[in-house]
């Protein structure tokens, strides 16, 4: 190997196995100046976080661990989710040697001097883990120049990257790897992992900071470790300073307690510029809940709330963009699905607005508490056998198709509710077709009666 690529690192001393050599040895390093994100790094499959889906109980990848039946993996995902950690994890607990190669230093020579390195350790009971950060960064020939060690088992291949591996990898390392998706870790996943680490800066921390840097982050542990460090250095008394982490993030923190007073303050205060039609202020109301903290589905769950109660059928495609901006977020996460949110919410300003039926179902509902459950009229129910037929079951029933206008004049209330009408549409947007429609259908109902 040249000077550019980096030592071969095992996770086990380099004798013949055996009893001696069975249990794992841990390098000696000065712990207190490597970085946060390196030093916390954890040593059993049981702290790690996040990745529920392929290695929680039962999942694809865990079992592979769990029976040591582990072969070739791709795994792709954005940075800062554990991909490397994962990576030395499965070496320590399949009990490989781990050899770290990176793919930006490295070319065909070093890889033919790890792969002797490799087969030696084969052929001594050995099993080798290499593990390739940024294998997307290699090339054809360079992809090309592992699988024959991959094909006769002389190296478990992990890949790790960033870029989709269907583009980036060669179709032949594909096929002999499996490809596992990493996402993005959670606010949530990353507030622990940042408890976890106080300690070791010495420090307490009010939760609400931590979610802060853990919003800041954006799904990456390795951003969140950095900032935490950064603002740690800054702070003093043994507490992390507010100051320290809004010089650490580079922006201000907007505290506020999301089960609290402000919570709901500000869902308030977005909510009623919207049905006000003001776009300006919706968005600056909508920019402090996200830069807050505050959890994108709920946003997305009152703004689909929104665009029902506050526009309804004056623009049907409200509800159509609100809950498009929804399943955006759940798919983009932050900070993309953030301009999804951004997006509803002008198209929800400037939509022209109604509650009629909103309005129209407070009024049925008044009236179902308020009136007794009368029984379903004869001419709607569904004579389904001969009996029921006989009793009277589906009698008066009109058949809105056997009708030129496909509207006949048959009573659909209850007897007592006859002639009642709910919903009284606006002059605004849709609605006002709808209100002519309904003029229309109400006429020609009078005349088929």
């Amino acid at each position: 190997m040249t000077e550019g690529n980096p030592p071969r690192m095992s996770l086990f001393d380099s004798t013949p196995p055996g009893p001696e050599s069975a249990e794992p040895v841990e390098p000696v390093e000065q712990d207190g100046k490597r970085p946060l994100a390196e030093r916390m790094r954890p040593k059993r499959l049981e702290d790690y976080i996040g990745q529920e889906h392929i290695l929680g109980p039962g999942k694809p990848l865990r079992r592979q661990i769990d029976r040591d039946e582990l072969t070739s993996i791709i795994l792709w995902g954005p940075p800062g989710v554990g991909k490397t950690t994962l990576a030395r994890l499965i070496a320590r607990i399949t009990r490989c040697e781990f050899i770290p190669f990176s793919a930006v230093l490295s070319g065909i020579k070093e890889i033919k001097a790890v792969m002797a390195d490799a087969e030696r350790l084969r052929r001594l009971g050995r099993r080798t883990i290499v593990f390739i950060d940024e294998i997307h960064r290699f090339n054809k020939a360079q992809q090309d120049a592992f699988l024959p060690y991959v094909e006769r088992g002389d190296i478990i291949l992990i890949g790790a990257t960033t870029e989709n591996p269907s583009f980036e990898v060669i179709s032949a390392l594909l096929s002999r790897s499996r490809v596992y998706s990493l996402r993005g870790l959670t606010v949530e996943e990353i507030v622990t992992l940042l408890k976890r680490a106080l300690p070791e800066v010495g420090l307490t921390a009010p939760e609400a900071l931590l979610e802060q840097i853990a919003v800041y982050a954006n799904g990456d542990a390795r951003q969140a470790y950095n900032a935490l460090e950064a603002a740690a250095a800054a702070s003093s008394g043994g507490v992390l300073a507010e100051a320290a982490v809004e010089d650490a993030i580079q922006r201000k923190t907007l505290l506020y307690d999301k089960s609290g007073e402000e919570h709901f303050n500000l869902i308030s205060a977005l909510h009623k510029s919207v049905r006000s039609s003001d776009v300006d202020a919706s968005l600056y109301w909508l920019a402090r809940m996200l830069e807050g903290g505050e959890d994108r589905l709920y946003i997305a769950r009152r703004i689909i709330r929104m665009a029902i109660e506050d526009i309804g059928l004056a623009d049907p495609r409200a509800l159509e963009q609100a809950v498009a901006a929804m399943q955006a977020v759940h798919f983009l996460g932050i900070p993309e699905g953030d301009l999804a949110l951004a997006q509803a919410v002008i198209y929800l300003c400037v939509a022209p607005k109604s509650d009629a039926s909103y309005r129209a179902m407070g009024a049925v509902q008044g009236d179902v508490q308020k009136t007794i459950a009368e029984p379903v009229p004869m001419n709607l129910r569904n004579p389904v056998t001969r009996s029921m037929k006989e009793w009277g079951y589906g009698e008066g029933y009109e058949h809105a198709h056997n009708f030129e206008d496909a509207v006949p004049g048959m009573e659909c209330l209850p007897p007592s509710l006859a002639g009642r009408q709910y919903y009284f549409p606006t002059e605004r947007g849709v609605e006002k077709r709808i209100a002519e429609r309904l003029e229309e259908i109400r006429r020609l109902k009078k005349q088929n009666r």
